[in-house]
């Protein structure tokens, strides 16, 4: 599959570099995979993020291209998972499959259970989108 050109804002992506130096090295598989997209991605700035974009805090409907189950995603920080299981952090596999992708994007990424094929089908929230550049 080929690899699509991600975008990350200016602001995430200080935190998320942050992030990945404090977990590196703690048994967390999935740092090395996260720091690979941040070193590939576009950095904007958070006024000129395309609205079409997951970043940090997006609400998302994505679906499984193999079972055709359909959910929906709140991508975060590590530490703000809830309990209702849709806030997804940034460390899962699905959290780093997610950042920066479009509307419409197929993601290939391997979780624990194996590959998945993922398409990300809505974009319901978008700070950005809404001139939210301070969560």
């Amino acid at each position: 599959m080929e690899e699509r050109e991600i975008y990350i804002t200016r602001r995430d992506i200080e935190k998320l570099r942050s992030i990945v130096k404090i977990y590196n090295g703690n048994d967390a598989p999935h740092v090395e995979r996260l720091e690979e997209e941040l070193d590939r991605a576009k950095i904007v700035d958070s006024k000129d993020i395309p609205s079409d974009v997951v970043t940090m805090n997006s609400i998302v409907r994505i679906k499984d291209l193999d079972t055709g189950d359909e959910k929906t995603l709140i991508l975060v920080f590590p530490g703000k998972q809830d309990a209702s299981g849709k806030a997804v952090s940034i460390l899962a596999p699905i959290g780093t499959a997610l950042i920066g992708y479009r509307e419409g994007d197929v993601i290939e990424w391997e979780v624990p259970a194996g590959k998945k094929r993922l398409q990300i089908t809505e974009i319901i929230y978008q700070p950005e989108r809404l001139g939210n550049f301070d969560l």
